[in-house]
């Protein structure tokens, strides 16, 4: 594994909101000598994670300004936005100084002012879309599942999170966006991209613990990803919310479910299920994701540092290193087969 002690800082924008204080912890537990810099609008809540993490520092950010606030000369070695950006001058910062950016925070009809972007200058900056399911980690779990297949038909993946797990403030705006009029989810149904209507966006799936879900779609990043990836029919991403007695809100946990229909090498059918659970918050999760993102943007592991264009997380990263990397945070990863 390369060495990151050289390496200038990672800044995480909205480094100590509720995904991204844990991602800092990830990061810092797969490197732990990777400098990192937690930028926020709150710099003593900043400060105080800097402090807990070590060989780390915090800044105030500042979108409305062009260079963001930060002090001269600022230097980092990428930048993960956790937060939505509005503005995209975190981007454009990322792109003069020629540096990583991971882009968390974009809903599948978010993307069109940053991919234009990036078309405007594909090479001055590698750009990491990350706005999929739990980090990408949902994503890149469904191609270790589908490895082997000849064909994939159909391929759904549901996230069960529990009803007091509201997350941080950023989660809660994008859930208020949503709830006041944002577009339907997109789906890939029998081969054609549609963006579903409210009657027909519901599914009733079966969670790890045997009990029956109604789940609703959600326009995240990994309907367009996954079929770009497997050319599978019918794709679609729901959510669901685990009721839970109010004294129990300790007892957090949430899972992702993934189930696939398709054909193998021999020409067989087969029936395939991988279940993800993990004992706390889903920001928990979508952070493990934040983290294996980032050390592969950096070429800590899976070969040199990512050149510049517009890239997905499933043309990055490599499904079994990703699961493996799940299992030592502690995630069961449990799957099955029938034929």
């Amino acid at each position: 594994m390369m060495s990151s002690i050289a390496i200038p800082s990672v800044l995480l924008v909205g480094g100590s909101g509720a995904v991204g204080r844990r991602a800092a912890l990830a990061l810092r537990q797969l490197h732990p000598d990777l400098p990192i810099t937690i930028g926020g609008r709150d710099l003593a809540k900043a400060s105080r994670l800097a402090d807990t993490l070590g060989r780390a520092d915090a800044v105030r950010i500042d979108l409305d300004r062009v260079d963001l606030g930060l002090p001269a000369p600022a230097r980092h070695s990428a930048i993960a936005v956790l937060m939505k950006d509005p503005t995209l001058r975190t981007l454009a910062h990322a792109q003069r100084h020629g540096i990583p950016y991971l882009a968390f925070s974009d809903f599948v009809f978010d993307i069109a002012p940053l991919v234009a972007r990036v078309i405007h200058a594909p090479q001055a900056a590698p750009v990491l879309l990350l706005g999929h399911t739990m980090g990408g980690t949902a994503a890149l779990a469904a191609l270790y599942l589908v490895q082997g297949l000849r064909r994939v038909d159909s391929l759904d993946i549901a996230a069960v999170l529990d009803e007091h797990d509201a997350g941080g403030p950023a989660a809660q705006a994008d859930i208020s966006e949503l709830a006041q009029g944002a577009p339907l989810p997109l789906v890939l149904q029998d081969g054609s991209f549609r963006w579903l209507p409210a009657a027909a966006a519901g599914r009733r799936f079966t969670g790890a613990d045997g009990r029956v879900h109604q789940g609703q779609a959600y326009p995240l990043m990994d309907v367009a990803s996954l079929a770009a990836e497997t050319d599978a029919r019918s794709i679609r991403v729901d959510l669901a919310l685990r009721q839970r007695p109010a004294e129990r809100v300790a007892e957090l946990s949430n899972e992702v479910i993934i189930e696939v229909a398709g054909e193998q090498a021999d020409g067989s059918a087969v029936r395939r299920r991988l279940e993800l659970v993990h004992d706390d918050t889903y920001s928990a999760l979508s952070a493990f994701g934040v983290a294996i993102a980032l050390e592969r943007l950096l070429g800590l592991v899976g070969g040199p540092p990512v050149a510049g264009g517009l890239h997905q997380p499933e043309r990055l990263l490599d499904p079994g290193h990703v699961m493996a990397r799940l299992q030592a945070f502690g995630v069961r990863c449990t799957a099955a087969s029938t034929s």
